[in-house]
């Protein structure tokens, strides 16, 4: 297995959840997401805010996939990728915590 697919199952195998000092809303063309510790604030766009919403409800970045893959029927299998990505972009920026789950 390489590096970057082992990344990516680590993060499938992962829970997601919003750290306390981080706060989100939706809104119609966005989903914006507020440090409230550095001030930063994130936009992100409706399929990435749908992805953050859903990843709010499952146990697991995977467990994720089969809500979405109805959202998004013609995502085919960028979807997986595309979600992988999105939640080690916002862990990099401290505004989502991926924890392994048991």
């Amino acid at each position: 297995m390489g590096q970057a697919d082992a990344v990516t199952a680590r993060t499938l195998a992962s829970s997601v959840t919003v750290p306390n000092h981080v706060v989100f809303r939706e809104f119609a063309q966005e989903t914006v997401l507020l440090d409230i510790e550095s001030g930063q604030y994130f936009g992100l766009n409706p399929t990435a805010g749908r992805m953050l919403a859903v990843l709010q409800e499952s146990d697991s970045v995977q467990g994720a996939l089969p809500t979405l893959r109805e959202d998004f029927p013609d995502a085919g299998d960028v979807l997986e990728a595309d979600l992988c990505t999105l939640c080690q972009a916002l862990s990099k920026r401290g505004l989502v915590v991926l924890e392994p789950v048991d």
